[in-house]
């Protein structure tokens, strides 16, 4: 790990302090924000899950009655019964902040004869069971939909846990690390300084008194 390269003044130590100090509040309010973001990802896709549940056994039973319907009738019938759809869907995409990340939000809208149940098509040539599979599958638009923008949350929520990660780890392997070793050498640096000028210090309190009872055994001898 490479180290910081500062000169050892006690300005340069107390300017590396107030960034370790900072770095150790913003690491502590990053993992806040994994640990939330975490969270609501995993809420996200639980949700997914018991959707995609409904969804596909919705799905299940409406692939069963359009394959015995199509299977039922003549080859062209399902394109002359579905070729003129009675309504028309709209989305309409919105976002939200979560967490800092900008999720959509889905909206559907129906045009046509959207509170109705009745069918495009005459019942004298269809089976029973495309009316089945087709009620089958107006039912799940919604939960599809739904769906559909949960797992775009999910991607996009674990794209900024894995952002937010990665910076928690560099704050926490090695910008810290790096101020903390830094400090410690200036510290270290400055304790030297500070014995050496002690030293110094020793020994010219030494040499005056050495010199001035010099000076006075010269002054007794003169006397």
């Amino acid at each position: 790990m490479a180290e910081i390269r500062v000169n050892p003044t006690r300005m340069e130590l107390k300017k590396l302090q107030g960034r370790y100090a900072t770095a150790r509040r913003g690491h502590k309010l990053l993992k806040d924000k994994r640990d939330e973001l975490m969270r609501q990802f995993l809420d996200v896709v639980r949700e997914d899950k018991s959707l995609r549940t409904r969804v596909e056994a919705a799905l299940s039973a409406y692939y069963r009655g359009f394959s015995v319907a199509s299977a039922s009738g003549h080859p062209g019938m399902l394109m002359e019964a579905l070729i003129c759809p009675k309504k028309e869907l709209s989305i309409e995409v919105e976002t939200r902040n979560m967490m800092s990340v900008t999720v959509p939000e889905f909206r559907m809208s129906v045009a046509g004869n959207a509170a109705s149940e009745s069918f495009n098509y005459g019942f004298s040539f269809t089976s029973g069971e495309l009316d089945e599979s087709l009620r089958e599958l107006n039912g799940i638009l919604e939960d599809l939909l739904r769906m559909a923008e949960l797992e775009k949350k999910a991607q996009l929520l674990a794209e900024e846990i894995e952002r937010t990660r990665r910076r928690v780890n560099a704050l926490e392997y090695i910008m810290m690390p790096r101020y903390l070793g830094a400090i410690k050498s200036i510290k270290m640096k400055l304790d030297e300084n500070e014995r050496g000028n002690t030293t110094r210090l020793m020994k010219v309190k030494d040499m005056m008194l050495k010199a001035q009872l010099e000076q006075k055994h010269e002054d007794e001898d003169a006397e």
